[in-house]
């Protein structure tokens, strides 16, 4: 069947539900002489006649009304299914795929997540919670988070979170034996704890000001980490000194379980943003997610909202 068959068929259909050529051709956007000759030509194309025409009435013949009867379900389908996916061009719907650190994927992109996915049950989110800065294109990731300082240029972003201090923490007991350091230049003789970067495979070198000029430290190493967490939880259990975002260990503050040193020198970071490439159109799925996180109070209280 090719093309000029389908929609004299559609035709065919019209004349026969409305019973008239004028009708169908009104109904059609066509006409009346449009719609004479498509029946013709398909009743000729087929070999009979598919309408029997009178001055008075105008019905389907036996092959019309059988050929009516099994044409109608397959054409009902097609426009279902194109009317469907016309719909769904613009709805959000599919994988959204995120790359995130773990502190904002838990205390900002998870509240925003649930009612999201209870407006578009049909977006379908997988959230791969990965330390470091990932390529979106290379790990098929639909969009990131990351602290502001760390987004690369060629990237869309929104801000959603505060900034975030830096602090160096340690265990009330690694103080008690090794003291704490007051100045940048005693770090030299502590233990600190390392991080080492998934992304680039380096350990992360500790950012400090100085006045106002930034500066980047090497340090000594007794213990090193890919993680957070266990960072956190090396410095709780007395490994040394840990270069931490305050708000990781603010309840460890808080609570004496964690003492705090070198606070002049410890810089403010920007805040955590969803990163995503540039591009003409977003997809319906991301788009929607972007507009929930921008009307979100966990996204929205860093913005100032």
């Amino acid at each position: 069947m090719d093309a000029r068959d389908l929609a004299d068929l559609l035709v065919l259909r019209a004349v026969a539900d409305h019973g008239s050529f004028t009708r169908a051709a009104q109904a059609l956007g066509r006409s009346q002489p449009a719609v004479s000759q498509a029946i013709a030509g398909l009743e000729a194309r087929l070999g009979q006649p598919l309408l029997l025409r009178s001055t008075r009435s105008l019905r389907p013949t036996e092959a019309g009304k059988r050929l009516i009867a099994r044409m109608t379900p397959a054409l009902d389908d097609l426009e279902t299914a194109l009317s469907d996916l016309r719909d769904s061009r613009d709805r959000p719907s599919g994988p959204l795929r995120i790359t995130s650190l773990r502190y904002p994927a838990e205390h900002i992109l998870l509240p925003a997540l649930i009612d999201f996915r209870r407006a578009y049950p049909e977006v379908e989110v997988a959230v791969r919670v990965q330390e470091g800065f990932e390529d979106l294109v290379g790990t098929g990731q639909d969009a990131g988070v990351r602290l502001g300082l760390h987004l690369a240029q060629d990237v869309t972003a929104l801000r959603i979170g505060p900034d975030m201090p830096i602090a160096v923490v340690a265990a009330p007991d690694y103080a008690d034996r090794h003291g704490l350091p007051e100045t940048l230049q005693d770090l030299a003789r502590h233990d600190c704890i390392g991080y080492r970067l998934a992304s680039a495979d380096t350990v992360f070198r500790w950012q400090f000001v100085q006045g106002t000029r930034p500066v980047s430290l090497s340090h000594r190493n007794g213990l090193v980490v890919d993680d957070g967490d266990t960072l956190v939880a090396a410095a709780l259990a007395g490994a040394g000194l840990a270069w931490v975002l305050e708000p990781l260990v603010r309840d460890h503050l808080e609570a004496g379980r964690l003492v705090r040193c070198l606070t002049p020198y410890c810089p403010v970071w920007p805040g955590y943003h969803l990163y995503y490439r540039h591009r003409k159109q977003k997809s319906p799925a991301l788009s929607a997610f972007v507009e929930t996180l921008r009307r979100h109070p966990a996204a929205a209280a860093g913005r100032g909202g």
